[in-house]
């Protein structure tokens, strides 16, 4: 039986370490945290339970199909519940839109704010470049250069246009700077600049106003609960609080691992680790002159988070579970975010109230996760401190009507910088690489090691990227190629 270690117990190291338990691996999954789910990860502060991320759940046969694989029900472990008008957007000239999967819902707004909107060809033009990515790019793992030498990959590439702004993108269906503004926000699921990253991440759209926005009862973690319980019942052999510190390797072949100061043996190693961060780290540079630290130090991170966990004695009525209340320049926001690698001065500011659905997560009243875009760590010098940052987000949301400080019951912090430490994340980044350059967008390194054989790399710094269903598709993926791999030898 062949032995896989996977170093990490994110969405994407337990969806491979399912995939091959399922195919007759013996798997051991080694997690330096005290919990599985890597930034899905689950926060109680008195009564009030709050998901760290990621809040906004799409895609949601991804998650099923891990488990189903194995012949196992996903509907016996979690249970969906779709949100119809899942976001509320505030803009800083007191509009309010909403963004719905109901069609009529959306149109209604747009007759009011945007009447010349083109919003039918909006919708078939971004399912067209999902229907693309989903055939063309999600299902590859990509483990050398050879694997983009395909006819039908590089016409699908010239398809999805790659060298046009998302920015650009929606200016040729929407006209009213607010709604414009709302639709620029998706380049923030994948950790950069809607006027650098390519039209092509536009799909997402697709997936939250066409097949919907969900939300896990209970709580999103309970995506990851339920693949460790699929796991146990594999065998797969789970480990928290086992930190692993290096890759053993002999002759350009990995042999296993080192993890709390014991020798593990392992035919494969999958890393679901960041990538810029762990390979560096647990692998001499010497043994890895395909990945030098000089190639790494090339990478430009996404953005990070400045995040407040807000339990209230109250419930406010006029928020969504999904609500974002816009910075009056975009532009400054991501110029400030990327350029001059500092906090905004007025940021964009999320908050995910889960308990909107779901009231049993948070019974005495909100539990705000609120969230603002924040720079990596690369220039955390010149970051303000962080009760000073906080006292800012809440008199701005207090000067928009929202009330936090007279019903704050709990409350918790949490900066790139703790990001960094806690999730082992490269300078502090959400979302691994950002998709602001052309070749970060399309060509992110590759899914296996072309100095290590038998070492695999899963999670939001490889294809296909980052978000929730992107990771746990690039271990699924990547556990397949090594069960193909396998078979041919």
């Amino acid at each position: 039986m062949k032995r896989a270690v996977i170093i990490g117990g994110g969405l994407g190291g337990l969806s491979a370490a399912i995939t091959l338990g399922n195919n007759g691996y013996d798997v051991t999954v080694l997690e330096k945290n005290n919990h599985f789910g890597g930034k899905l990860m689950p926060v109680q502060l008195g009564s009030h339970y709050f998901d760290f991320g990621p809040n906004t759940i799409t895609m949601p046969h991804i998650f099923q199909e891990v488990i189903e694989q194995t012949g196992e029900k996903a509907t016996d472990y979690f249970q969906y519940i779709k949100l119809d008008t899942h976001t509320r957007n505030f803009f800083s000239d007191g509009t309010i839109f909403d963004l719905s999967g109901n069609k009529g819902i959306m149109v209604n707004q747009f007759s009011k704010l945007d009447p010349n909107a083109r919003y039918e060809a909006f919708l078939t033009e971004i399912e067209r470049l999902y229907e693309l990515s989903a055939v063309h790019f999600l299902p590859r793992t990509f483990t050398s250069w050879r694997d983009y030498l395909s006819p039908s990959l590089t016409k699908a590439l010239l398809q999805v246009r790659p060298l046009q702004s998302l920015d650009h993108f929606f200016h040729m269906y929407f006209h009213h700077p607010n709604i414009l503004q709302a639709f620029n926000r998706y380049a923030t699921y994948i950790g950069s600049s809607p006027y650098a990253a390519p039209a092509t991440f536009a799909m997402i759209a697709h997936l939250e106003l066409t097949q919907g926005v969900y939300y896990v009862k209970g709580g999103n973690t309970k995506i990851a609960e339920a693949f460790v319980k699929v796991a146990q019942k594999l065998g797969i052999k789970l480990h928290t609080a086992t930190e692993v510190t290096s890759i053993l390797t002999e002759n350009k072949q990995v042999k296993g691992v080192v993890a709390n100061g014991e020798h593990i043996d392992a035919d494969v190693v999958i890393m679901n680790a960041d990538l810029l961060q762990a390979y560096p780290s647990l692998v001499a540079e010497q043994e890895r002159p395909s990945f030098s630290n000089k190639k790494v130090a090339t990478y430009e991170p996404s953005i990070s988070a400045f995040v407040i966990l807000a339990g209230l004695n109250t419930r406010h009525k006029n928020l969504l579970h999904h609500n974002v209340f816009f910075s009056s320049d975009y532009k400054q926001e991501f110029a400030q975010l990327f350029m001059n690698k500092q906090y905004a001065s007025d940021p964009t500011i999320y908050i995910c109230n889960s308990s909107h659905t779901d009231p049993d997560v948070s019974p005495e009243g909100d539990n705000f996760f609120i969230l603002v875009n924040a720079p990596s760590t690369e220039n955390k010098e010149n970051h303000p401190p962080a009760k000073e940052y906080k006292e800012h987000i809440y008199n701005i949301l207090e000067q928009k009507g929202l009330s936090i400080r007279s019903h704050l019951i709990n409350e918790r912090i949490i900066t790139p910088t703790d990001i960094e430490e806690t999730f082992s994340a490269y300078k502090g980044a959400l979302y691994g690489i950002s998709a602001n350059k052309r070749q970060n967008a399309f060509l992110r390194p590759f899914n296996q090691s072309k100095d290590i054989h038998n070492l695999y790399f899963v999670g939001g710094t490889t294809h296909p990227g980052g978000g929730s269903p992107m990771v746990t598709i690039s271990g699924m993926n990547v556990a397949r190629e090594i069960v193909k791999q396998q078979k041919t030898l």
